[in-house]
């Protein structure tokens, strides 16, 4: 088996700081989730994965990201300041349950018309978005997930794909109905997490695995329905799991809405606080 590998899960605005800050904290204790053999990420976690496979250090990220967050916390209090993204209808489709695969494709499917449908910004300033990574080749040990917005089929983005960094974070992270789907060799796009928030059983095959899911307040049952399958799969393959989740300190700044942007300073620092308490437990599998 492969040695190491770290997958990241979705989480919006708030994850992407908070699993910044959690790469950051664990960094700070001497554990470099840059080593992994892969990276594996799914819509916020393509992006700090993405981040942390180009080599960039989680100290650089966090100072990076903490600059951003601040000037937003700042102009959440403004007359001007934009709103928290309605994930309402989103919502109602990821509160359906496929009782199968042919289920799970087609309710993807539809999210995927109704992404189409969408009156969202154009692509393009989508993918500007990602600009952090838009002259970085592609990293041969990273690849992020997404799905196809016209048959909801599931694909495994890397550096064979054909398409850019940025626009294959991009396609990750097009959350429906907020961002538009994005065009990847003449089809388009969605989040991964349309498939699963987490996606951990792409890990299979390596022998030590660091897990991470951003499960937000009061979502721990109905996310554990899906995680719990895919752990048990890397296990029973032989895999050493880790899994990271919220603390209860990070639960308690992250709010009802992980698109939530005023909230990336606090859940930044949570995620720092609490890498440097989960060191010992993650040093015994990432040595």
């Amino acid at each position: 088996m492969t040695k190491r590998a770290l997958v990241l899960g979705g989480g919006g605005s708030v994850g992407i700081a908070w699993e910044t800050g959690l790469a950051a904290g664990l960094a700070d204790e001497g554990i470099d989730l840059r080593a992994a053999d892969k990276i594996v990420g799914t819509s916020a976690g393509s992006f700090v994965g993405a981040e942390l496979a180009s080599g960039r250090a989680p100290a650089e990220l966090r100072a990076r990201l903490m600059e951003g967050a601040r000037a937003r916390a700042g102009q959440s209090s403004t007359p001007n300041a934009l709103p928290v993204p309605d994930l309402t209808k989103l919502m109602d489709f990821m509160a359906r349950v496929p009782t199968s695969e042919a289920e799970a494709l087609q309710l993807r499917a539809e999210i995927g018309a109704y992404a189409l449908e969408a009156n969202t910004i154009p692509e393009e300033a989508c993918v500007g978005f990602f600009a952090s990574v838009a002259d970085t080749p592609w990293p041969a040990n990273y690849s992020c997930t997404a799905v196809d917005a016209l048959d909801g089929s599931f694909v495994v983005l890397d550096q064979r794909t054909g398409t850019s960094l940025a626009r294959g974070v991009a396609s990750s992270c097009s959350v429906p109905g907020l961002f538009p789907p994005i065009t990847i060799n003449g089809r388009r796009y969605v989040d991964g997490g349309m498939r699963s928030a987490t996606n951990f059983d792409l890990a299979e095959g390596f022998e030590r695995v660091v897990a991470v899911a951003v499960i937000p307040p009061g979502a721990a049952a109905f996310m554990a329905r899906r995680i719990d399958p895919e752990l048990a799969q890397l296990r029973r393959s032989g895999s050493h799991v880790e899994l990271i989740t919220p603390d209860a300190a990070s639960l308690d700044v992250f709010g009802p809405n992980l698109m939530d942007a005023s909230r990336q300073a606090a859940a930044l620092e949570a995620g720092v606080k609490q890498g440097h308490a989960e060191a010992v437990r993650i040093r015994a599998v990432w040595a």
